[in-house]
């Protein structure tokens, strides 16, 4: 290893994760969808290379830039727990360009019940897909949980869009327009609960400021549960409901209503401008290593907690998820 690499921490986060700013840039830089089109080679090489640096064997000639490429691509790719390859639809680095194309058309075809079933659904399962990748991976779900979660939502949804479409038939044609974030958020209040319903049966582990770990809290994951789902439903706000004003607006031109054809793709390229910035500030709102005063915990897992270490944990640590 060269000498300018011995003592190099490659754990060690880039920017301040206790404030927004620091937040945002770490997730400007793991959410990057650029990433989703580096091959699997390269991948299990930046994996590799990752995991030699943390054993302190790092290849000759190895720059300190390329350790931390090689750490961008670890951390967009493989699950923060289990250190397994995630999914390629259910990274969060994905949330661009798959996030662009589904919200993008479920805002242009959401006149007609069909095609609002169609497209919650499709939206639907591709929530279900990425709440299952970013679950805390230390709980693990049952395929009969995760097929209930995922009808659960879905109807849910169905539900809701169904609903206001019908309802706002004779609601002023922004207001209609909006029917899909309704759709939306109410399915996100559902869906992520449910895919990571094993943390709240069963609890997630918390551990000491030092990683040590102290038990399984249920009241810890009720916690992160509840910032993922804000999390989500502030990264949809924006697009889903700036965009429609704006093409309320935009569909008065002449020239919008003689290219009617490009108003999808249209849609879908703003709704990527959106998420671009979206996706890293609403995964930034809350800290990824969330805290929890020790007073908040269930009062048998406080217990021991004290009767363990005294004093000495006024705070727990667990993984939120994302």
């Amino acid at each position: 290893m060269a000498p300018a690499l011995a003592s190099f921490d490659i754990d060690a986060l880039r920017w301040d994760q206790t404030t927004f700013v620091g937040r945002l840039k770490h997730f400007f830089n793991i959410t990057d969808p650029r990433t989703v089109l580096v091959s699997e080679q390269e991948l299990d090489g930046a994996k590799a290379l990752v995991q030699g640096c943390r054993a302190g064997v790092v290849p000759p000639g190895t720059s300190q830039e390329q350790l931390l490429y090689a750490k961008k691509l670890y951390d967009s790719a493989f699950h923060p727990d289990s250190g397994e390859k995630m999914n390629l639809i259910g990274r969060m680095s994905f949330q661009v360009p798959g996030g662009m194309a589904i919200t993008g058309f479920m805002l242009q075809f959401y006149r007609t019940v069909p095609a609002v079933v169609f497209w919650q659904w499709v939206n639907q399962s591709f929530n279900a897909l990425v709440n299952y990748t970013n679950r805390n991976a230390a709980c693990p779900i049952s395929l009969t949980q995760i097929g209930v979660a995922y009808v659960t939502a879905t109807s849910t949804a169905l539900a809701t869009a169904v609903g206001l479409n019908l309802y706002t038939k004779r609601a002023p044609p922004l207001v209609a327009r909006w029917v899909p974030f309704a759709a939306v958020a109410a399915a996100n209040c559902v869906n992520i609960p449910m895919m990571r319903q094993q943390e709240l049966i069963s609890g997630i582990a918390v551990t000491d400021e030092n990683n040590n770990e102290l038990g399984l809290s249920r009241r810890a994951a009720a916690k992160g549960i509840t910032q993922v789902v804000i999390s989500r439903i502030a990264m949809a706000a924006p697009g889903m409901i700036i965009l429609p004003i704006i093409m309320e607006q935009l569909e008065k031109f002449p020239f919008m209503k003689r290219i009617r054809v490009l108003h999808a793709p249209l849609q879908v390229m703003l709704v990527g401008g959106f998420l671009l910035f979206m996706v890293p500030a609403a995964c930034a709102l809350f800290p990824q290593r969330c805290s929890m005063a020790l007073s908040s915990l269930e009062p048998e897992l406080r217990a021991h907690v004290v009767a363990a270490h005294g004093d000495k944990v006024p705070y727990v640590y667990f993984n939120k998820g994302l």
